[in-house]
């Protein structure tokens, strides 16, 4: 037999899934109203260490595979809904640290595929939209040289990943009442 989700569960995914992406495009947006269009000044919080200037991938990971958005874009939303299935459909949301694991995953595709369909409304020079994820952190300038702008959907993938490789790699499967009765 097997267990059901709890409905904790599907609150703590959505919660985190949508108010993460909310976050994420809230910011995107706040920070090309304030800042303006791509490349222009930084504006650091701490000299050469953190601060903020707007810029566009049109990519994926630090910008590999530059104008790709048709395929970037099937493959977010195929990732999004096997996560929902294999949550709830197959029950892996009965483990608490991947169902916050994969709503920040989720949150992080959410937001960056809705730049991708340039739903942003953001547009090239020539009048084309901008099928490009919207990127406004800066970090680590050491001459012209600098790590990657990313945004809040970034920070959120990478938080999810890492709290993937904890639950893999640091946490016992969990084992219900009915299943160790069973084993014994």
């Amino acid at each position: 037999m097997k267990l059901r989700v709890p409905l904790s569960r599907y609150l703590v995914f959505f919660a985190i899934a949508l108010g993460a992406c909310a976050a994420d495009l809230l910011t995107k947006r706040l920070a090309f109203e304030r800042l303006g269009p791509p490349g222009g000044e930084t504006w650091w919080l701490w000299e050469n260490l953190f601060g903020f200037q707007t810029s566009l991938n049109r990519g994926a990971l630090f910008g590999m595979a530059q104008g790709l958005w048709p395929v970037f874009s099937v493959l977010s939303f195929a990732a999004a809904v096997g996560i929902v299935v294999w949550l709830f459909w197959f029950r892996a949301a009965r483990d608490w640290l991947l169902t916050v694991a994969l709503g920040l995953i989720t949150a992080g595709i959410l937001g960056n595929l809705y730049d991708r369909l340039a739903l942003h409304g953001f547009r090239w020079h020539d009048g084309a939209p901008a099928h490009a994820v919207r990127d406004f952190i800066v970090m680590c300038q050491v001459g012209e040289w600098h790590w990657p702008n990313y945004n809040l959907a970034d920070a959120s993938l990478v938080c999810g990943a890492a709290l993937l490789i904890c639950q893999a790699f640091f946490t016992k499967p969990a084992t219900t009442a009915l299943e160790s009765r069973a084993e014994s």
